[in-house]
């Protein structure tokens, strides 16, 4: 019985596959390219890329709001996909299938049959009432999305993107704590992307994603990945830890003072953020994230004992969070709001109502723009009440007076500013120009358009800040508000000076410290995949760094042992040396014989792109034998050091036996080399001592074979006795020495011939 229901079990499960594997081909039938997109097999890239663009605009998600435009989408991009890739195009052609539809395996080995797996058939994990659905539809991001939108925003607030694809099953063991998580996330403000790889591969991999699921941030267009288990509270403290340092300032009742009067300074208003919490709210870091270009925050625990005062003196009450603006007034606050729980929303409207202070001073275009306006129309025009001052304390009575009367201004028409004529030169000299130059002056202006043209007219009697200049002002304003043609002067006013330029080196510091931080994260992590293109870059310098300290060390040596030889050139012309005529065309001769080593490395420099006409000469040796050639062939070669068209290297065969066999192939017609076939099989044959002449612009060469012309000293007689094994083994090591220091013996003759141009040329090919 047992048995007979195994054998059920077995039939049953068969059964199931079978019709798998049909409804897999049913799918794949019904999935067609070229029906999707509706053009024939013949049609061209540039018609296949208009269709596309066309069916992709008329059925995207976000525009068409039928149940089955995301599916129809899906199937558009993957038919265009395949078209427009010449290698799918012909797999699809041929077999009904392309590489992206093989789910066990690439290339048409095995199992010939051409079936077709749907995507949409996989998404049982995937489906519409969750998982890749709720991913996809709201979040999904495209490459061109990304750069156009995404790392401008993040500028202003962090994104968190998560990488997926449809057969990644790690993916959906972290789709409940991801769709948890973005869930409260959003709620503050902070980006979410999902990029699926099967649909975005540039993306994926221009992100720096090798693998799904992968989880990174994203702020100041900078990347980070997530390296921690997939739990909502590591997903909240990477989001955190993403932000950049110094964003919001501790302040106690010992430094709240210097904190609110640095205003003047900064040129900004500040925010306090009253709070039970000793952490700063992630909320309140993201809202200082966002206008971090405009508003200084800073955070104060209600719960310490040092913050007693700050509570007592502005009255505040504990029992809900609390934020106060201070501009210019660091007693009085300008604006509060206080809630139990603060939403974003509110934040956000209570930041951009106090970003500016009451009369801030222009410190940079950016500011000038938003401050003054380009006029519109009629009902949205701004006018701008511009103070050209100087920052000595002599003009502080004038610039105080001024600051009163912004405070009390409560039209919303009218901005107050003011500029530090030494810093803002070019502005001051337009505005003042023909008119009465004496300083503080005050402007009245109204900009016209983008390109810096204004209308404006001057506060006659400069500007001292007394009663009757307050009055003067103000009756100007007054007709103002009833006749604006009273603005009866014209100008192009130049961009302004950015004053913040100054801060520079300071935010590049900050920046270093944060980058070097990620990096040690990074190591610590072992995520070498994206660490390789900073630790190449570090080797590289430090590479270079110790090769041109060799090199300086080198040439520092020659440069001690010219005046020596300078020394000895001159004392021979004394003696009436003949070496010391200088009708000779020929270059001198250096003092020492330069010899590089080719390798895989150095091949292309050495040999490859050598200029016309030059040769480069290469001993062939091995480790063993290295320093007894390298000594004799500098002997051989010295006398040829003066030619220009030579130059001097050595191959250890050890390393490159097969390159060696291979060039040799090609000697093997010009110049018999008798070498026993088995031997050469073997890799056995001995190239000890053989020089090449290789001309890499002619691709030719030239070969030396080593010819032993000295004494033999093994055909000698030995002496019988009890130390004839040890002196027979010392004399044939000696022996063996001198053989191999005699291979050389001539090749100095060779080097002769090959500079006339007599010996026996033979091509050599292009192996590398």
């Amino acid at each position: 019985m047992v048995m007979m229901r195994m054998v059920v079990v077995l039939l049953s499960v068969m059964m199931v596959c079978v019709l798998l594997m049909d409804a897999m081909v049913e799918s794949a039938a019904e999935f067609d390219p070229y029906k999707v997109l509706g053009v024939t097999r013949s049609a061209s890239q540039s018609e296949i890329k208009k269709v596309y663009k066309r069916l992709a605009k008329e059925w995207h998600p976000d525009k068409n709001k039928n149940p089955e435009a995301e599916d129809m989408f899906i199937k558009i991009t993957k038919s265009y996909e395949i078209l427009t890739n010449e290698e799918k195009k012909a797999s699809y052609d041929r077999y009904g299938q392309t590489d992206n539809t093989h789910p066990y395996g690439r290339g048409h080995h095995g199992f010939r049959h051409n079936f077709y797996f749907d995507e949409s058939f996989f998404h049982f994990p995937f489906n519409n009432k969750g998982g890749q659905d709720f991913a996809n539809s709201k979040y999904t991001l495209h490459f061109s999305q990304y750069v156009n939108e995404v790392v401008p925003d993040s500028f202003k607030r962090p994104y968190l993107i998560k990488i997926t694809s449809d057969w990644c099953f790690s993916c959906i063991h972290i789709e409940p704590v991801w769709k948890e998580t973005v869930q409260e996330l959003e709620t503050l403000g902070i980006g979410i992307g999902v990029v699926d790889v099967g649909y975005e591969r540039r993306l994926a991999n221009h992100l720096g994603a090798h693998q799904t699921p992968s989880i990174l941030g994203v702020v100041n267009g900078k990347v980070s990945f997530f390296h921690y288990a997939v739990v909502k509270g590591h997903l909240m403290q990477f989001i955190e830890d993403l932000l950049p340092q110094r964003l919001v300032e501790k302040v106690t009742d010992k430094n709240n003072q210097e904190f609110l009067k640095s205003w003047h300074k900064l040129n900004k208003p500040h925010v306090l953020l009253f709070d039970q919490v000793p952490s700063v709210p992630l909320l309140y870091k993201l809202t200082a994230f966002a206008y971090k270009d405009y508003v200084q925050f800073g955070y104060v625990d209600q719960g310490l004992s040092e913050t007693a005062d700050l509570l007592r003196k502005f009255n505040l009450n504990t029992y809900a969070p609390t934020m106060l603006v201070f501009k210019e007034d660091v007693e009085k606050p300008a604006d509060i709001i206080q809630a139990k729980g603060m939403k974003k929303h509110i934040i956000d409207e209570f930041i951009s109502n106090n970003k500016f202070l009451l009369a801030p001073r222009l410190v940079n275009q950016k500011l000038f723009d938003e401050l003054c306006p380009v006029k519109q129309f009629h009902r949205r025009r701004k006018y701008c009440v511009l103070l050209i001052t100087g920052e000595e304390e002599s003009f502080a009575t004038g610039n105080e007076a001024f600051l009163s009367l912004a405070s009390d201004n409560t039209n919303d028409v009218l901005r107050f500013a003011y500029v530090y004529q030494r810093r803002q030169q070019p502005l001051c000299d337009v505005l003042l120009k023909n008119k009465d130059s004496t300083l503080p002056q005050v402007v009245i202006l109204e900009r016209r358009n983008g390109a810096g043209k204004i209308l404006y007219k001057p506060v006659l009697g400069g500007w001292n800040g007394s009663k009757e200049d307050k009055h003067k002002l103000l009756e100007e304003l007054e007709r103002l508000e009833k006749d604006p043609s009273i603005l009866n002067c014209d100008a192009v006013l130049p961009e302004l000076n950015n004053e913040l330029t100054s801060m520079f080196l300071t935010r590049w510091i900050y920046t270093a410290y944060d980058y070097l931080s990620e990096i040690i994260a990074d190591l610590l992590h072992n995520n070498w995949r994206e660490m390789m293109p900073l630790l190449s870059l570090i080797f590289s310098a430090l590479f270079i760094l110790f090769g041109t300290v060799v090199i300086q060390a080198f040439s520092d040596s020659s440069e001690e042992k010219q005046p020596k030889t300078k020394a000895k050139e001159a004392s021979n012309a004394e003696n009436g040396s003949p070496h010391t005529s200088s009708t000779s065309s020929r270059p001198p001769k250096k003092n020492f014989v330069e010899v590089t080593e080719l390798t895989d490395i150095t091949y292309t420099s050495n040999l490859v792109k050598l200029r016309p006409g030059h040769i480069n000469v290469v001993l062939v040796l091995t480790d063993s034998t290295k320093n007894i050639l390298l000594s004799k062939f500098a002997k051989e070669v010295y006398s040829f050091t003066g030619s220009l068209t030579l130059h001097f290297s050595f191959l250890n065969v050890d390393k490159h036996s097969e390159w060696m066999a291979a060039v040799l192939e090609y000697a093997q017609d010009a110049v018999q080399i008798d070498t026993d076939e088995e031997e050469v099989y073997s890799c056995k044959v001995d190239y000890t001592g053989y020089v090449l002449a290789l001309n890499g612009h002619k691709k030719y060469l030239c070969l030396f074979k080593p010819v032993y012309t000295g004494e033999d000293l093994d055909s000698k007689p030995e002496e019988e006795g009890g130390g004839s094994r040890s002196r027979k083994g010392m004399t044939r090591s000696r022996s063996t020495s001198l053989q191999i220091h005699h291979k050389l013996d001539r090749l100095g003759l060779w080097v002769e011939r090959l500079m006339e141009g007599t010996l026996p040329r033979c091509p050599s090919g292009e192996r590398g």
